[in-house]
């Protein structure tokens, strides 16, 4: 039985949920470290010019995912992109998370200066974020983080991947007349 074909068709009916190096060892009766060996092998066949989908890691998860060059060609496709699906407020949350994971909603708050009970749900839905436990604070808040569909929907393999903000440079005042906005 030819395994890396058994492997590839294994990431091909995982889909959007992915798999991780344990199932494929479990599912072929084989030892971890020549799962990893046949992922290495699909990998490097996905890196051919002349392959549409690449092998990609997000998580612990490996999925079968489009090449980035051909991406032009799938927007046209799919019309809507992740930012259009999601609104500013529910991105806003996201990144609050994202950024300080894991965190409870009364945190959001006020980070935000507003209720996101709404968005936190409905983000708990799309399977954006999940809960991640419980605080040690009075009536033990839960605590999100995000998910590996998260890191699927954003292209990247941690959250530590995600670009780093200059707190600093934010907190600036700004002087009313010498911002960009002023009459000159």
């Amino acid at each position: 039985m030819n395994l890396k074909a058994v492997t590839e068709g294994l990431l091909f009916v995982s889909g959007e949920e992915g798999i991780d190096i344990d199932s494929i060892a479990d599912i072929l009766s084989v030892k971890q470290d020549e799962a990893i060996k046949l992922i290495d092998e699909l990998k490097e066949d996905y890196q051919k010019e002349d392959r549409g989908i690449e092998l990609k890691k997000y998580g612990d998860k490996y999925k079968l995912v489009t090449k980035k060059q051909h991406a032009e060609y799938y927007k046209r496709l799919v019309d809507e992109q992740i930012s259009e699906k999601l609104s500013p407020s529910a991105l806003e949350v996201l990144a609050i998370i994202a950024y300080n994971e894991p965190v409870t909603r009364i945190t959001i708050d006020e980070i935000r200066g507003v209720s996101s009970a709404h968005l936190v749900r409905k983000l708990v839905f799309k399977n954006l974020i999940e809960e991640k436990g419980r605080s040690d604070l009075p009536g033990k808040p839960r605590l999100y983080g995000v998910t590996h569909q998260f890191l699927d929907y954003f292209g990247i393999e941690s959250v530590k991947d995600l670009p780093k903000i200059d707190l600093e440079e934010k907190n600036k005042s700004i002087e009313l007349y010498d911002s960009k906005y002023t009459d000159q």
